[in-house]
């Protein structure tokens, strides 16, 4: 521990555009605690001999304060400046800002002779403690500073000028999947395209260089590749903040949201400083390219004002202001207008793309942020100069697979010791992530079915948020385990990283979580306990390609856009084929309908739903001895209610027609014990029962039930007269 009153914790150069500055710049963050905590009479006398600007000793804050704070960074300023002139320079860019706490300071300025800029960032701090300390600010500066004025030359910044068209993209959320998509679309139409992610380079969708190359190595190699038509850069927060941007400028910026995510990091604490070192790839848009904002995130559409490129918004709000604002400064819109992705000029011309419906991966409308993810690539795609055509269909055709988009709602149907279930691998790194995650598991997740979640995350989350998805976890989900992640500890313990999910869980009334080293491992003690119709999910950071090869050696499979569109449909009391279903009763003729009701049965043999109403053709054409197979295979089949409710009366219905009378009774005793309450069941049965020489019995049951549950006014006036009567008719004999 230093006892200086100014001493640098970090120098750092910037390679490219920062924070700070769209240029190469050296950060240098101060620990000022002699200056802050400084006796005011002191402070005072330095404030003037500094000849700083504002308030001087007349207005001192108090000392440990931010407001002492702030006048510390512009006494730091003014004395940075003199000491810029003292080593000879002129003229400099500057930027003084406030650090992580009350006793920290960050001076940044821009650099061209690395050499020279890194010996004066390093001398800078010893030079302003000197000053502090008493020494004269021009003679002692000079001294000291002789050998920055000797240092000179050095390599140059690794910035790269992009000599083709360059689509940056970043956000807390959905970066991975909209570049993926963009590369999909770009490929589609015929472009040679690279991009860097987190899992690497890649070209032409051939992995070149493994590992996370979401900063300026990542931008330096796709650009590097020989014979590249479009480079497309996932950028994350680190790199820009550790390094700087690697290239001068893009064509193209997306930004898809701003959440809390590694806060506490690199000086980062809050949401909004987040958001301002995610617009950084927007002010290095060129001004004839375009911005692409999330309408629908503040933090995002704000970061219109500080980008030259004009304005793409896109929102899933067709009313939303920003789409207004969007139109009204030249620039567009996208977003979904009657179910399919419109996009918007300043005129107000409507071009439907497609329909969400018709995006796999919008999981049949459950992912609602993968929605949010197609509309920002679509207009990306279309910014870039990707023809509209090329552009619908990549949109139809880029799948959620381990394939085209590994890890990121990779969906698969697992065979279960009873039926099968539904397995996703998603990272879900966050709140908003396993939110979403959690949306598209009940989505897909049979009635009377259950959630089962493998919960884990890497270790440079703070506590706050892990215990914050513990919450989530515990709240939304059925049955949790704690699947950890070895290799994303990042300087935790398992332990450490155990205490604040299970807080989280704990705060929900969930004592109780089973843990597990693997995210493998977690994934199949959720797999031993599911049953047909569950959904287990699994927040999956190392181990997809373990994961997708036990799935497929235990006889499972990636469900492609068709199967998941069934356990939406399924899962909403649906069926698959039901617009076929409606159009086989808008059918006049009898025998045409009945041969519609074949081909239906054809298409989907075994299934009961399709057996049920195709023997409905049969009894609503007079054939009722046709009926009745069909509708026992339904029952056997598992037909679920309600039509299976609907089916046992109308097969009793059935037999009693064809004077099968004993079965047709057995028939409607069902319906009647499974819904005792209602009406139009035990009308069938005083039929069928006055049929059979039972006419007593079945109208006391019909008089019963009617009592009970009608509302009609005389029936609730003469409730109590009606219910005795009733119980009379149970002494007399039927005739």
């Amino acid at each position: 521990m230093t006892n200086a009153a100014v001493f640098a914790r970090e120098v750092r150069v910037l390679e490219g555009p920062n924070l700070y500055f769209t240029r190469p710049a050296v950060k240098v963050v101060l620990a000022v605690p002699g200056l802050v905590g400084m006796p005011d009479a002191d402070f005072a006398a330095l404030w003037d001999r500094a000849g700083a600007r504002g308030g001087g000793g007349r207005a001192l804050a108090p000392a440990g304060s931010a407001g002492r704070q702030r006048m510390v960074l512009r006494l730091i300023e003014s004395m940075t400046r003199r000491l810029v002139r003292a080593v000879g320079v002129t003229r400099v860019g500057l930027r003084v800002r406030a650090g992580s706490g009350v006793d920290e300071v960050v001076v940044a300025f821009v650099w061209r002779h690395r050499h020279r800029a890194v010996a004066f960032g390093e001398a800078l701090a010893p030079l302003l403690d000197q000053i502090t300390g008493g020494a004269d600010i021009d003679e002692a500066a000079v001294a000291a500073a002789a050998p920055i004025v000797a240092a000179t030359g050095g390599d140059p910044a690794r910035l790269i000028t992009p000599k083709v068209p360059v689509v940056a993209v970043t956000g807390t959320n959905g970066k991975t999947t909209t570049t993926r998509l963009l590369a999909h679309i770009g490929m589609t139409a015929g472009r040679t395209v690279a991009w860097s992610s987190t899992d690497g380079v890649l070209a032409q969708g051939v992995l070149v260089e493994p590992g996370d190359y979401s900063g300026p190595a990542g931008a330096r190699t796709v650009l590097a590749t020989p014979g590249v038509e479009l480079g497309i850069l996932e950028t994350a927060r680190g790199g820009m903040l550790l390094k700087g941007l690697g290239v001068t400028h893009n064509d193209v910026s997306v930004v898809t949201n701003v959440s809390a995510d590694h806060l506490g990091q690199q000086g980062i604490d809050t949401v909004d400083q987040l958001a301002e070192v995610k617009a950084i790839i927007t002010k290095v848009t060129r001004p004839t390219g375009w911005s692409v904002l999330n309408g629908d995130d503040p933090r995002v559409w704000a970061m219109r004002s500080g980008t030259r490129a004009k304005p793409w918004v896109f929102t899933l709000d067709p009313d939303s202001p920003a789409i207004r604002e969007a139109l009204g400064a030249g620039g567009r819109a996208i977003t979904v207008l009657d179910g399919w992705v419109t996009v918007l000029d300043e005129h107000r011309v409507h071009d439907r793309l497609v329909a969400v419906v018709d995006l796999p991966m919008a999981l049949s409308g459950l992912s609602v942020h993968n929605v949010a993810n197609a509309l920002a690539g679509a207009a990306a795609a279309l910014a870039i100069g990707i023809p509209r055509a090329f552009v619908v269909e990549g949109l139809r055709s880029f799948a959620p697979d381990d394939r085209l988009n590994p890890g990121r709602m990779n969906t698969y149907t697992v065979p279960v010791t009873v039926g099968t279930a539904t397995v996703i691998v998603d990272l879900a790194h966050n709140e908003a992530g396993l939110d979403a995650l959690l949306d598209v598991c009940h989505g897909l997740c049979a009635p009377g079915a259950k959630v089962r979640l493998a919960l884990g995350t890497a270790g440079d989350r703070t506590d706050d948020i892990l215990r914050s998805l513990g919450e989530i976890a515990g709240r939304r989900a059925d049955e949790v385990v704690l699947a950890h992640k070895e290799h994303y500890l990042r300087g935790r313990t398992i332990e450490e990283m155990e205490r604040p999910l299970r807080e989280g869980l704990l705060s929900v009334g969930v004592a109780h979580a089973d843990s597990t080293p693997t995210e493998l491992e977690g994934m199949t003690r959720l797999l031993a306990n599911a049953h047909d119709g569950d959904v287990v999910a699994v927040m999956c950071h190392s181990e997809r390609a373990a994961i997708a090869e036990w799935i497929a050696a235990h006889g499972g499979r990636p469900d492609d856009a068709a199967a998941i569109r069934r356990k939406v449909v399924r899962n909403r009391g649906e069926h698959p084929a039901q617009a076929d279903i409606d159009a086989l009763w808008e059918i006049d003729d009898p025998q045409a309908r009945i041969a519609a009701g074949a081909a239906l049965r054809a298409a989907h043999p075994g299934d009961p739903v399709v057996a049920y109403e195709y023997a409905g053709t049969f009894d609503s054409a007079g054939q009722e001895a046709a009926a009745v197979g069909l509708y026992e295979e339904a029952l056997d089949g598992g037909l679920r209610e309600p039509l299976r409710h609907r089916c046992l009366i109308q097969l009793a219905s059935t037999l009693r027609n064809l004077g099968r009378l004993d079965e047709a009774t057995a028939r409607i005793e069902d319906a009647v014990a499974a819904e005792p309450t209602s009406i139009g069941a035990r009308m069938f049965r005083a039929m069928i029962l006055h049929d059979a020489g039972r006419a007593t019995e079945g109208l006391r049951g019909l008089l019963e039930v009617v009592a009970a549950e009608s509302s009609d006014a005389d029936v609730q006036r003469y409730r109590r007269s009606l219910t005795a009567y009733a119980a009379e008719l149970g002494d007399r004999v039927s005739p």
